[in-house]
């Protein structure tokens, strides 16, 4: 829609009214602000919801891989025969054996529920990007020595160096019954992923440990696959479910963590779907300043029909005058949401600060800091869908103003 210098001088004018028509301008003013405050909103909530799902995606698998095979009965014979078969499926990039159990830690006479887990020494040494204190050279087989996560090294209040004491209850039978397994191990290494439970609970030591410790023999709790496409992981790992089926269950990190993700899935869904209706609130205020402006111009629109402007013109007019306030909203928005995207976790230390509150708490919401993950499609479809709305909303003040018939309003001036 291009309109000629006369159009686009007249819209300008309507734009930018005059001191005598500061109401006009105040409504219009409101609905600029009303239109950037819902596109923030949209752009801020849908990037920290995305931001959400894919850190605790990366970090869950991270540490439990997108899928494990797990022997039923819970020891996996003979599983250097299924790693090799688990290792030449095409897409799996990495399979690695793993121990895991619940057990009990205890330190100067507290006890904390712990998930020791046995690892690789390969996997031992991913760890060295998360962690904060000590050193993993220490976690050798033969040595007593282990790894464990910062919230775990708070709450027993035990430092580098301090033996923590792993309590297993499947211990040597006697006469006298069942005596617990307890072997006291140095805490060698402090890490932190930032997912509070995993920080809370975990302790890790190399597998040839954690099998003296569980008194498994040679044998271990799962194998845990990393794939090439986590979202393919049912479809990439489909011939191993079926070759050990009967021996084995292969179970995905969307059954492992499935009530999580579609509660954050249906959250998602529900926030977009209420915020943008914050968008069309917006788009009643456009369309509310408009007929404002449409009524209060009603002479000065005559004058415009009696000196030759067509219904297509004021038609063109009043649509361009609306749309820019959308534009102009929706430009703000997204620098408003885009801002505060960046200074998100500032801004949450400094409301925290303010109201002597902690907003986010690190074992509530899983992770220690707030996410943000901004998809460009999003954002598109949050642009065009104020855009559009802003349009919408100037089609029947614009109509109105085209059909003013200059007879009837200058008849008696």
């Amino acid at each position: 829609m291009i309109l000629s210098p006369f159009e686009w001088s007249i819209a300008k004018r309507y734009m930018l009214p005059g001191r005598s028509e500061a109401v006009i301008a105040l409504v219009a003013g409101i609905s600029i602000t009303v239109v950037m405050l819902s596109v923030a909103m949209l752009v801020i909530v849908m990037s920290v919801m995305n931001g959400f799902r894919a850190e605790l995606l990366d970090r869950i698998t991270g540490l439990n891989g997108h899928a494990v095979v797990q022997a039923y009965g819970g020891r996996l014979e003979n599983w250097e025969s299924v790693l090799e078969e688990v290792r030449e499926t095409p897409g799996v990039t990495r399979a690695s054996p793993l121990i895991e159990q619940p057990l009990l830690a205890s330190f100067n006479g507290r006890a904390e529920a712990v998930f020791v887990r046995g690892n690789t020494m390969e996997d031992i040494e991913r760890l060295e990007v998360n962690l904060v204190a000590g050193s993993l050279d220490t976690l050798v087989p033969g040595e007593r020595n282990v790894a464990i996560g910062s919230r775990l090294q708070q709450n027993l209040g035990l430092r580098l160096g301090e033996t923590i004491t792993i309590i297993n209850p499947q211990g040597r039978t006697t006469p006298f019954g069942t005596v617990p397994r307890q072997v006291g191990y140095t805490v060698t290494a402090v890490f932190e992923v930032g997912l509070y439970d995993f920080d809370e609970r975990f302790v890790v030591m190399p597998i040839p440990v954690a099998q003296t410790l569980m008194m498994t023999g040679d044998s271990i709790s799962m194998i845990e696959v990393q794939t090439e496409d986590p979202d393919r992981v049912n479809e990439i790992l489909a011939p191993i479910t079926e070759s050990l089926s009967g021996r084995a269950i292969v179970t995905d990190w969307q059954t492992m963590n499935a009530s999580l993700f579609e509660a954050l899935q249906v959250e998602r869904v529900a926030m977009f779907f209420a915020l943008s209706i914050i968008v069309l609130v917006a788009a009643f205020n456009i369309l509310s300043s408009l007929v404002m402006l449409v009524r209060s111009k009603t002479r000065d629109i005559a004058i415009i029909r009696t000196m030759g402007a067509t219904r297509r013109s004021l038609m063109k007019i009043f649509v361009t005058t609306g749309s820019i306030v959308g534009l102009v909203g929706t430009m703000a928005g997204l620098a408003v949401g885009f801002l505060v995207l960046f200074f998100r976790n500032g801004i949450v230390t400094g409301l925290s600060t303010a109201f002597g509150i902690e907003l986010w708490d690190p074992s509530v919401r899983f992770l220690t800091e707030l996410p943000s993950k901004t998809d460009p499609g999003e954002v598109m479809m949050i642009a065009g869908m104020a855009l559009g709305l802003s349009f919408l909303a100037t089609l029947y003040p614009a109509y109105r103003a085209s059909n003013t018939d200059p007879v009837e309003v200058l008849r008696y001036e």
